[in-house]
């Protein structure tokens, strides 16, 4: 494996940390990770902080993986609420679009803070 999840439990989310090697395979096979941890806890809120160094994706794979992504994790999540500490800002937010318009409820963030804001904006609009 190449990267390491760190999981915290919060009250009405899942807040999770990510490092390890960039690529394609390791943003596919924690998400899967993240999937089945947020399944297992009956836990449909998460914030994903990931850390992964080395050179960034490109466009078409963003696309790719959103895409393959959505079909596979559709009603899975009330609320993701995302952070790439090593990310691209426009390709973040081409990555978000993708997302939502296949129905994933995301939102990218570039603070901790202003992500578990919104989470808990979001639990308290489902209440």
């Amino acid at each position: 494996m190449s990267y390491k999840l760190t999981i915290d439990q919060k009250p009405a989310y899942l807040h999770i940390i990510v490092t390890g090697h960039n690529s394609k395979e390791t943003v596919m096979q924690y998400m899967e990770e993240v999937m089945r941890e947020c399944t297992n806890r009956n836990c449909g809120s998460v914030l994903v902080e990931e850390g992964l160094e080395g050179p960034r994706l490109g466009t078409f794979d963003v696309f790719v993986m959103m895409s393959e992504g959505a079909k596979r994790f559709v009603g899975t999540f009330h609320a993701m609420a995302y952070i790439d500490v090593n990310g691209d800002g426009g390709l973040m937010q081409f990555a978000e679009n993708v997302a939502v318009n296949r129905g994933i409820p995301i939102q990218i963030f570039s603070n901790v803070p202003d992500a578990e804001k919104w989470l808990l904006h979001q639990a308290r609009d489902r209440s």
